[in-house]
């Protein structure tokens, strides 16, 4: 099988594909160890599902998340034990070298025509039985595979840079003010990285500077990396699979990184697309699909619909209410 796209859950694909037994080659133009602007804090279920792979990257313990406005704070721990803060090109890196272990072809190309027949899928002058996109959020071969949908809704964007700092505490701190949510994760070493999402042309500096909490604790602080940004988050699929092509990650469709779950459910995806290829049934796919995202997409969406609303300044004062209600949406996340 090829499978285009070279990052975390694009190697994870390749990686399961050797597990069981299949041949796999990545398609991926640039270099090793991709950077990009994520939140990096993997949820408590995406640990075993790492493990599985034999992947355990270093990083900070995380317990809980701690959602905070200017005048409220709830906090909760995660009920199936810690999470994890990785630097994504520490992720990047631990499941590279899984993949080399398990004899992963690496193909350094770009993808700009396909071509698929009753038997296989043809890319970059390389043919296989079946292929599997990860090429992330504008995937080129959802594109090609005339898969894409016109995006509808709130169009909502990322930043990221990583400071040199020691964290305060092991929970992911959430900040939200009118109009965005500041994510802080640390991800050891004494470096905290801080996301930002909102709508488009987001001042980072100044939303930063606007907070008086985190104003203060930044006052000094060294960049350790440079501003990235990522989105529209909001991508949508007619369908995940056609033929021999599947979709997985970011490329079968996003919602919103509001909920942090990005590589859990990614691995989820990945787990379930090999799956099918192993019974030689592309077609159930689909249906595995929608069950390994369900969650997500329905409690990513609500929140990511309240968050533009009037209910918007009413999120952290009621979750500080329903402590209960925050917890079991937080852990039906995590898991």
């Amino acid at each position: 099988m090829i499978v285009v796209g070279g990052g975390p859950i694009g190697i994870a694909t390749a990686i399961e594909a050797r597990m069981r037994g299949l041949t796999a080659t990545i398609v991926e133009p640039r270099p090793s160890a991709i950077d990009k602007a994520c939140g990096e804090g993997l949820m408590p279920g995406a640990i075993p599902a790492l493990e599985r792979l034999g992947v355990d990257p270093p990083g900070f313990a995380l317990r809980g998340v701690s959602y905070r406005s200017a005048s409220r704070q709830v906090d909760h721990l995660f009920r199936d034990g810690p999470g994890r803060g990785v630097r994504r090109t520490t992720l990047h890196a631990a499941l590279e070298t899984r993949a080399k272990e398990l004899g992963v072809g690496r193909i350094s190309t770009r993808v700009d025509a396909l071509r698929q027949s009753p038997e296989s899928v043809t890319v970059a002058g390389l043919s296989g039985r079946y292929l599997v996109a990860a090429d992330g959020l504008h995937s080129t071969v959802r594109r090609l595979a005339g898969l894409e949908r016109r995006p509808a809704g709130i169009r909502r964007f990322g930043l990221r840079r990583h400071y040199v700092m020691e964290p305060r505490s092991d929970l992911i701190e959430v900040y939200w003010t009118k109009d965005v949510e500041v994510y802080l994760t640390p991800v050891g070493g004494g470096i905290v990285g801080i996301a930002v999402l909102g709508p488009a042309r987001t001042d980072f500096d100044g939303t930063l500077a606007a907070i008086p909490e985190l104003r203060e604790r930044l006052a000094g602080r060294m960049p350790a990396s440079e501003l990235r940004g990522a989105g529209p988050f909001r991508q949508r699929t007619t369908a995940r699979v056609t033929g021999r092509v599947l979709l997985v990650g970011d490329a079968a469709g996003y919602v919103d990184a509001i909920t942090g779950e990005g590589i859990r459910v990614g691995l989820a995806q990945a787990r379930a697309a090999i799956d099918c290829l192993v019974a030689d049934d592309p077609g159930g796919y689909e249906g595995a699909w929608s069950t390994a995202t369900r969650d997500f997409r329905m409690l990513t969406a609500g929140l990511v619909a309240a968050s533009a609303s009037p209910l918007r300044g009413a999120i952290v004062p009621v979750a500080a209410v329903l402590p209960g209600v925050f917890g079991a949406i937080v852990d039906r996340l995590a898991r």
